[in-house]
């Protein structure tokens, strides 16, 4: 394992904000203090689920700052630092060095699509020769970005610069990932970034990743981080079971219904972290606020997130249960009672299509 990194799960933590917009900066100290109290490996501060392209930059450092300072000695902090504009990475990552953070993430430039050749000279390569000392994660999801850095370019990455030492891996193409470990080797750490595919990474011979950054442990660090942990020593059995049981959540990270137009049908996909929040506020974790244009889900959409809960909850309470214990909830009311739900299709979705 390289310096300055660890096995394990790291939440891609929300950011909460206030019904006018603004950021509800108590809230996220509230959220850290819930990942911290629950065990988790380390927080991922104003990353994509953190809605980061949203955030203005006082807000972006502000995040970073309270994130690094509340998990200080505590937990990992990495700080998204990604862009596609490298004046603005370098910039992030100077600040991130001096929040004291322990790694930063860089997602693949979106937009502008620089070839993977670009990425590695012109992106990756002069932050990770500004800051040898700060170990640097690339985040590559071609689906988000419409551009990769690809495993051959991650290896060149690693030679030249070691700190450039691990990947966030959501390609969703597990060939891709045996390819990043062929070239990479042994010491070169991959992490999901992906929560379905999390347990087949970590197991997977030709992968051997080393853990996950996680959407769904924003609500369940503890079941998710126990999952991991139980992979790295071993536990494939009870790992698995885990897994299993918290399927169900990790197919809400994105939400996909089959909607009716006066034109005819269209799909309608709910992505992250739009699933996640309308979920984390049925628990009674936070306000379902995203900022434009994320909005609402379709009633279809808000059915789908409470069938799933209701499902998940009977069937493995011990998931659900720390937030009921943290956030002082009764969870039981908050997923079942008729006029909740009522008013959760007033208040989180869209009347129609």
């Amino acid at each position: 394992m390289q310096p300055g990194l660890q096995h394990g799960c790291f939440t891609a933590l929300v950011t909460p904000f206030h019904e006018d917009g603004s950021v509800d900066y108590p809230g996220l100290e509230k959220i850290v203090s819930y990942q911290i109290e629950n065990g988790i490996t380390g927080i991922l501060a104003a990353g994509t689920t953190g809605e980061s392209p949203t955030l203005s930059w006082n807000e972006h450092v502000r995040v970073i700052d309270i994130i690094a300072e509340k998990t200080r000695n505590r937990c990992m902090c990495i700080a998204g630092t990604g862009s596609n504009n490298t004046a603005e990475a370098i910039s992030a990552a100077e600040h991130a060095v001096k929040a004291g953070c322990d790694a930063v993430l860089m997602v693949d430039p979106y937009y502008n699509g620089p070839s993977s050749l670009e990425i590695r000279r012109e992106y990756i390569a002069p932050v990770a020769l500004a800051y040898p000392d700060m170990p640097i994660i690339p985040y590559v999801i071609p689906g988000r970005t419409g551009t990769q850095l690809l495993p051959e370019d991650l290896a060149l990455l690693f030679k030249e610069h070691p700190n450039v030492c691990c990947v966030k891996e959501a390609t969703g193409n597990l060939e891709n990932m045996r390819r990043t470990r062929t070239c990479c080797g042994d010491k070169y750490i991959i992490y999901s970034g992906d929560d379905g595919l999390g347990f087949d990474i970590m197991t997977d011979p030709g992968i051997r990743g080393s853990g996950m950054i996680s959407v769904i442990s924003n609500i369940a660090p503890k079941a998710v981080t126990e999952m991991v942990n139980h992979l790295e020593s071993g536990n494939i059995e009870e790992a698995g079971r885990l897994n299993m049981a918290m399927v169900p959540l990790f197919n809400l990270v994105t939400v996909s219904t089959t909607e009716s137009t006066p034109f005819g049908q269209v799909t309608c996909r709910a992505r992250n972290p739009l699933p996640l929040k309308t979920l984390m506020h049925i628990l009674g974790i936070l306000p379902c606020n995203c900022r434009r244009p994320l909005g609402k889900m379709t009633p279809k959409g808000l059915n789908k997130i409470l069938e799933t809960v209701r499902q998940v909850h009977a069937a493995n309470p011990e998931i659900l249960n720390p937030v009921a214990t943290f956030f002082n909830v009764d969870l039981d009311s908050r997923i079942n009672d008729p006029e909740l739900e009522t008013h959760y299709h007033k208040t989180l979705c869209y009347p129609d299509y």
